[in-house]
Order: structure tokens, then C-alpha cells, then sequence
């Protein structure tokens, strides 16, 4: 039903969802708050409490990648449940499926366009074996949580417990909710 009689009014939902789709667009774009207001003619609280009432996850963007994982589609269901802006997850076969469908010059372009794009995260989780994760501590200049899930290399798929990943993102909401300065 497009539209809702509240009173003596006939609201349109159309309408209101297309306002709140140019808040969001133009608040993603940079904007502050006080400017979309402005240029809208809306109060700057309401645009504050859009934000709060759709909210999933505070803090910076964070990043997922990870292979060979055995459980794929269940790490990646918990990762979308938080809210992750990034996944990047592979079984074994997968891996070996996308490095071989490349030649050398592609496969070290898309590698680079890989670490290029996570760096621009604030947080990066990375599940993989120990040699990974210690090439990737190097590449990445942000904040990385690594799953180590076995020695390198490996060669099979492996089951990466879902509570695990779903605990760490869930502290990681809460830190950026509880942002107290530390004490050094």
C-alpha cells in the first residue's frame, strides 16, 4: 500500500523512502549532517536518528579474507550478519581455480589491486595459514586480526568455527562502540 491516511493526512511511503534514500546518498558521498539538513530543509536530528534507526556496525570498514576455508558460505553469512564491507573468501579448489585461469602479468595485477583495496580498510581479519598471514602483517598498514587455520602450505580446506568469527566481530562492535582513550 503506497500510501497511509494518518489523521486528516495522506502520507506517501514512496515519498519518504525517496527522501531517505537522498540523505543516505548524499551523507555517503561525505556530506556532514548540518549540510544535507540545510539543503533538504529537514532538521540535522532527524537525519541523526535515520542513521541510528539503520545502523548495523560503528566503526571503521573492515575486511574479511580468507582461504582455504572449508565452511565458506557459513563464515561468510556470519561476516554479512555484521555488517563486514569486504569479503574476500575461497575454498581450496576455488583458489587454485582463480590463480590458474590467469597468466603471470594478471594474476600479479589482480594480486596488487587486492592488497591496494584492502588497505583502505581500518581493520583487516585474515584467515589463512601462518606464512600468509605474516606476508599480509607486512602489506597491510592498518589494523590486521589474524585466524591462523594451519601451518603452511596448505593444501586442503579448512573448517573455521563460525562462533570464532562471530565473537571477534562482535568485539570488535563494541570496542568502536566503547571508544575510551587508553591510558599509555
Amino acid at each position: 500500500m503506497p500510501y497511509v491516511r494518518v489523521g486528516d493526512k495522506l502520507v506517501s511511503r514512496d515519498k519518504i523512502m525517496r527522501t531517505v534514500d537522498k540523505i543516505l546518498e548524499r551523507r555517503s558521498t561525505g556530506m556532514s549532517q548540518q549540510e544535507v539538513a540545510y539543503e533538504m530543509n529537514i532538521d540535522r536530528s532527524f537525519i541523526s536518528r535515520i542513521e541510528t534507526m539503520g545502523e548495523l556496525r560503528k566503526g571503521g570498514k573492515v575486511a574479511l579474507i580468507g582461504f582455504p576455508i572449508l565452511n565458506k558460505a557459513e563464515i561468510e553469512s556470519v561476516a554479512l550478519e555484521f555488517g563486514v564491507d569486504h569479503i574476500f573468501l575461497m575454498t581450496e579448489e576455488e583458489r587454485w581455480t582463480w590463480v590458474r585461469s590467469k597468466n603471470g602479468t594478471e594474476l600479479l595485477n589482480e594480486i596488487m589491486e587486492l592488497v591496494a583495496t584492502v588497505r583502505a580498510f581500518d581493520t583487516v581479519i585474515l584467515i589463512g595459514s601462518n606464512m600468509r598471514i605474516k606476508l599480509a602483517e607486512a602489506l597491510v598498514d592498518k589494523q590486521l586480526i589474524p585466524i591462523a587455520i594451519g601451518e603452511t602450505p596448505l593444501r586442503e580446506d579448512k573448517y573455521v568455527p563460525p562462533e570464532l568469527l562471530s565473537n571477534l566481530l562482535q568485539g570488535l562492535k563494541v570496542s568502536a562502540q566503547c571508544s575510551v582513550p587508553s591510558a599509555q
